[in-house]
């Protein structure tokens, strides 16, 4: 997905999803956030998150429901952080 829209006009927000998931569950949760039309990547990781994902949308209205109607509710999941984009 591109980041840029009308020629760079209107730029996408991005957030960066860190994700621990329950013992096992971390496979099945890769899949559950690949399947969403708003991520761009999405990575099984080591250390103290077991999934990074970054998504964009067009505003951080949307960001907000994408956590709170598509990733929160994915089986599996215990904690997320996410970390919005800045651009300089």
């Amino acid at each position: 997905m591109s980041s840029h829209w009308l020629a760079g006009w209107w730029k996408m927000i991005r957030a960066y999803l860190l994700i621990q998931a329950s013992a096992g569950a971390g496979n099945s949760v890769l899949e559950a956030v690949r399947a969403m039309p708003e991520t761009v990547q999405a990575d099984r990781v080591t250390g103290p998150y077991d999934v990074i994902v970054i998504i964009e949308t067009e505003s951080l209205d949307a960001i907000s429901s994408v956590l709170h109607d598509k990733v929160h509710p994915i089986e599996g999941i215990t904690r997320t952080m996410s970390c919005l984009r800045f651009e300089s």
